[in-house]
Order: C-alpha cells, then structure tokens, then sequence
C-alpha cells in the first residue's frame, strides 16, 4: 500500500509495521481487529484521500476514534483511526467537534457557561462514534438521545467527496447518521445543541449487598413517578477480591432533589454517598469508570418493567463473576425512540464463566425483554436489526444501497449484515 502512504499527510501502518498492532487494537482489548492496515488521518483530507483508495481497489473502511464499541468485524479492511481529529468551539449554545474529541473535553468546556452536552457515564467516550449510534446520556430523560440535538455533520461520503450534511441539505443521509450508526458516511465534525445545567446534583450511594432488596424496592418508588430531570440507575457490583456491593447512581438538573430521593435515605447502612452539587465538568466522577483501555464483556437488554418477578431474578443469584448488573431508568424524552422503561447492562470481564452467567441472566429474562435495544448498547456478535423497527432497518439499507452500494463504508454493526 506504498500508494496509500504517499496520498495520507498522517500515518499509515502495515502488517509487520513497527506500533501496527497496538493501533489495531481497540479500547475492549477483548476484542480483536484484524484489519489490512491502519490509517491514521491528520485532517479530513486524510479520511477522503482512505476512501478513494478504498473504492478504487475493492476495499472497505471502517472507522474508530478509540474503539469503546469495537465488534471485530474488520476482517480485511482499512481501520482509519480518527483520534488526531482534534477541536472544540462552543458558539451561541452549539458545539462543534472533531472525530477524535472525547467528552470530557466538551464538558469541560461547556461546564463554565452553565451548559451541557448530553454525554454518558464515561467522559472518555469519543463524542462523534457515541452519538452515531444515538447516545445514551444521564441527561436523556430530559433532553433526548444525544442524536436528537446533532444540528450538522461534516463527512466524507462513499465516493470520498467532503459533504457537510444537514436536515435541508441531505434529509435521508442526515436522517440516517442521526443514530443510525456509522454504515453511511465518515464524519469528521459534529455540531449540536448543548443544553441549560446552571445546577446540577448527582453521586452514588453504596451499602452492602445484603440491602439489595430494600434498594431495589426504593428503586422502584423512586422511578415510578419520577420527573425527567431526575435519572436513576440500580447497581449490583462484585469487584474482584472484594465483598458484594448494591449501588444508586443519580443526577438532578437542578440545585436540590429535595423529597425525590428520600426512599433511599430511609435505608440503614450505607457505606458511602457522594451525592452532592456536581460541576458538569465532573459527571464522570458519579460512576468513576476506567479511563484506559482493559478487556470486558458485555450485553444489553431492554426491559418491560420491574415486577416482583423481573426482581426475583436479579437478586435472586450471586453476580460473580460479572462484576456489574445495572438498571438504568429510561423513559422521559428517551421514549421517543425507545418505549421500554428500563434497559439492563450486564459487564464482565472475559474470564471463565462471565459468558455463562450473562447468558443465564438474558435466558431467565426472556419473558420480561423485548429482543431490541439502541444501537449504541450493541456487542460483539449482535445484529443490527436488534437497534431498528421493520420500517426504519429498510429506510437505513435503502440508504445505504444508494449511497454506498459498493461496500465502502463498514460500520461495526453494519445494517446489511
């Protein structure tokens, strides 16, 4: 590919290359990326200069800033690895950032103007790949899937042509890209709305796993009836070496919950609670997850509710050796696209028997689960048909036939799978 090296003002990297195979890797250091090199784009004109390649000679190109979501279907294509897509603007309550930005950088730099962008549980996640796949973030409840507020993409098409696409330039791509994942275009730049955080509260209470029961009972009252500025997620986690732990993870856009949380309150035992005002800035401290890359399984369900008998199942076996079974409380402006009140995220690492006890906790919900979930809480192995209703999944392949008939573009859950 000595073609390839010449056209790129970045890097690229073959088999047998000196630091190819630690840029294949992805951040689940699971999974493996066999792929025929990596690009690694100084600018858009990089990602533009990879797909003219790629369509010249019978190629794919799939592409990652740091691969949190990575699949491993990248068997025989080019990886273009977008973290150097550098840059953050916030101008008049909109964000523009690059492909390789992370989240941290844009609630550090929307913290201090009272804003926020609708980010998850980890600030380390990449924005643009996150919000392709539609963006579960604390804040949904009350603003939506961090898809929903994108106003504009910069990408490169399938033919490699630099396109800035948005609802009156190009409805059906910008429809598509608006969390239907990253089958369509290359997008170098995102532009979305951030929203009003002048205050807000958050943080974890933690008690022995002895209280689960009682948690989850107030889990439930809590989230029964709760506004969209308050969000709630149900925690069992078994660390390695260490006891059995039950978990509340909370945000509230606002200065003060006052009653909303008092069910917990009333629960004896607690081992610590970090609940308190938060700057945007800190929304990952609540759940203090890895910021390096480590190895893990995962799998994600929806569910339809939260009866006695979907309780009796979550509490009623040991998690080892998963080290998390969480709840989170969906709902608000997230039914929009998702009409489940809860999703389920079970996380371990590959170890003997992690797969075993995900697929006992999968196998004994089934009566309580509908069979889909968001894309962005696809896994390794699942099908994008999961994240899509009949009608969507053929507007997304229509699409896809038009604009990239020839396969150029590999998602990590491709839609004509």
């Amino acid at each position: 590919m000595n073609e390839l090296k010449n056209m790129i003002n970045g890097r690229v990297l073959l088999p047998g290359d000196d630091g190819f195979d630690a840029a294949r890797t992805p951040w689940n250091l699971a999974v493996d990326q066999p792929v025929r090199a990596v690009v690694e784009a100084a600018d858009a004109d990089d990602v533009a200069a990879t797909v003219g390649y790629a369509r010249l000679n019978g190629l794919a190109v799939t592409a990652q800033a740091s691969g949190h979501g990575a699949s491993g279907a990248t068997d025989g294509a080019i990886l273009l690895r977008t973290h150097r897509l550098g840059g953050v603007t916030i101008r008049d309550g909109v964000a523009r950032v690059g492909a390789g930005v992370k989240w941290q950088q844009v609630l550090d730099a929307a913290s201090p103007l009272g804003l926020t962008g609708l980010a998850g549980s980890s600030p380390a996640v990449p924005v643009v790949g996150y919000t392709l796949g539609g963006g579960l973030s604390w804040f949904g409840r009350r603003y939506g899937w961090a898809a929903d507020s994108v106003r504009a993409f910069d990408a490169v098409d399938a033919g490699g042509a630099k396109v800035r696409v948005t609802a009156e330039s190009d409805p059906d791509l910008f429809w598509a890209l608006r969390g239907g994942g990253g089958d369509f275009a290359l997008v170098t730049a995102v532009e979305f709305d951030l929203h009003p955080a002048p205050h807000l509260y958050g943080g974890r209470i933690m008690w022995p796993v002895e209280r689960a029961p009682e948690v989850l009972e107030a889990f439930r009252e809590v989230t029964a009836d709760a506004p969209a500025e308050l969000t709630v997620w149900f925690d069992l986690l078994k660390f390695p070496g260490a006891p059995g732990y039950v978990a509340i993870d909370c945000t509230y856009l606002g200065e003060h919950p006052g009653a909303l949380l008092r069910p917990f309150d009333k629960i004896d035992g607690a081992i610590s609670d970090s609940r308190g005002s938060l700057a945007v800035a800190d929304l990952g401290s609540i759940s203090a997850e890895p910021t390096d890359p480590g190895p893990g399984m995962a799998r994600a369900e929806l569910l339809t509710g939260l009866d006695d008998a979907v309780a009796g199942i979550l509490l009623g076996t040991p998690i080892d050796p998963l080290i998390s079974v969480q709840v989170r409380h969906l709902g608000g402006a997230l039914a929009g696209r998702v009409a489940e009140p809860y999703g389920l995220y079970l996380f371990g690492h590959p170890s003997t028997g992690t797969a075993e006890r995900i697929d006992g906790f999968r196998e004994w919900l089934v009566p309580y689960t509908t069979g889909r979930k968001p894309y962005t809480l696809l896994a390794a192995g699942e099908s994008a048909t999961a994240a899509f209703s009949g009608a969507d999944l053929a507007r997304l392949r229509d699409i896809k036939r038009a604009r990239d008939p020839r396969g150029v573009i590999r998602a990590n859950f491709p839609v004509l799978d």
